[in-house]
């Protein structure tokens, strides 16, 4: 590694963190809901707050995520204060003491108006309450998490065809309209509710390295090399039916990058060669395709292609997921070109992406980086896990690339 390459990890690392500590004095101070407890469900692009809005598990798991991780990661109280206050209102709030498992929804004053269960809902749910424990070593979140892993693997796995169906009732029965969103396709199967179950499983794992989890995660691997991963373009395919029929054409690219270093990262704790060895084959191979297909000329990531058509907006989530993946990749295979790729999107996002007049991360900006006004800042999906984590992610990478410079040196 060159001097030059090192000076600039330095330097990016040191941004890392600084802007970590912008997003999440943005979410302890602008988000608390301080009349109806918890976190407000709405604040829009200029920084005006909806203290009526609705509150989804989603936003609020992520939450707790966030700022467990932020806790461990600089151990500042004044983060696990927050995170302490997250998992108190989910576990309130979201978690159904009958029938187990997080609901879907709640109003402004924390009763439920949604109790579907979204198999992409409980996997962030042991994503937050495994880093909970991580953080903070609470058994009461540890045992939730464990809780809600048995919920996944008894009431959403199909013991057919394989893999997680997407939704249920509150009490587990079948449920027609299966979608996480107005915009997605009713599929009882897609990509990302299984990139979002390997994913805190991964996580779990890190403090419970149960047997079956294990092969769980395994199971997981295996749906994405066989199922999901379209084998004539290599992205990843996003909805299907219960066979495994892909029923769309859209290639999503921040969920490629995004799920190249999420699979690589589940495949690395499993600790299985066979199966890690293939994995980083595929996770060079998805981030290959995101650069050579999804990236703009400023090292920006579009948003999808179509049916022939490019939707040039630029949504912060691929932007944070990106920088992720492109590091990723380059500790898999030392070229340094990944990580040109991620000094020029990192300088993208500064220009373009961060809000620095009322704080946290535009939604989108198009491909001139104007930012759309009509997007929310914050919402029932835009939450602080994507850029916090990417700003943690990359500040860690850095380190243990230098200290592996250092050795070799």
């Amino acid at each position: 590694m060159s001097i030059q390459i090192e000076d600039n990890l330095l330097q990016l690392k040191s941004e890392m963190v600084d802007e970590l500590q912008n997003v999440l004095n943005f979410w302890s101070s602008e988000v608390v809901d301080n009349e109806n407890s918890g976190f407000l469900g709405r604040i829009d692009c200029f920084g005006n707050k909806f203290g009526n809005a609705s509150k989804g598990s989603v936003l609020n798991t992520r939450i707790l995520w966030t700022f467990s991780a932020a806790f461990l990661k600089t151990n500042n109280i004044k983060y696990k204060n927050v995170a302490d206050k997250a998992f108190q209102y989910i576990k309130t709030n979201f978690y159904d003491i009958n029938n187990g498992g997080l609901f879907w929804e709640v109003d402004c004053l924390g009763k439920p108006i949604n109790k579907r269960k979204q198999a992409y809902a409980q996997g962030f749910g042991i994503y937050a309450f495994s880093e909970y424990y991580r953080a903070t070593k609470n058994e009461e979140s540890l045992t939730l998490a464990k809780d809600i892993y048995k919920i996944l693997e008894t009431k959403f796995w199909d013991n057919k065809y394989g893999g997680y169906i997407e939704a249920l009732t509150q009490d587990w029965h079948s449920i027609e309209d299966m979608r996480l969103s107005d915009k997605d396709q009713n599929a009882p199967k897609s990509m990302n509710t299984h990139l979002h179950i390997i994913e805190p499983y991964a996580n779990l794992y890190r403090v419970w390295p149960d047997k079956q989890l294990k092969k769980s995660i395994e199971k997981l691997l295996h749906i994405f090399i066989d199922k999901i991963i379209d084998k004539n373009t290599g992205h990843f395919n996003l909805f299907f039916e219960m066979n495994w029929k892909p029923n769309s054409t859209a290639i999503s690219f921040g969920h490629d990058i995004e799920g190249a270093w999420l699979l690589h990262e589940a495949a690395l704790l499993i600790e299985e060669e066979a199966i890690l060895n293939q994995i980083k084959n595929t996770a060079l191979n998805l981030v290959d395709l995101t650069v050579k297909k999804g990236l703009d000329r400023d090292g920006s990531l579009y948003n999808e292609f179509n049916n022939n058509h490019l939707d040039s907006d630029k949504h912060w989530w691929p932007q944070a997921e990106a920088m992720v993946g492109l590091i990723d990749a380059y500790q898999i295979s030392f070229n340094e070109e990944y990580l040109k790729g991620v000094f020029k999107l990192w300088k993208f996002i500064k220009n373009n992406i961060i809000d620095t007049v009322n704080g946290e991360w535009f939604w989108r900006v198009d491909f001139e980086g104007n930012p759309n006004t009509t997007d929310d800042k914050i919402g029932f999906w835009k939450c602080p896990y994507h850029n916090t984590r990417a700003l943690i992610e990359v500040a860690n990478r850095i380190d243990e690339l230098l200290k592996d410079n250092a050795t070799h040196d």
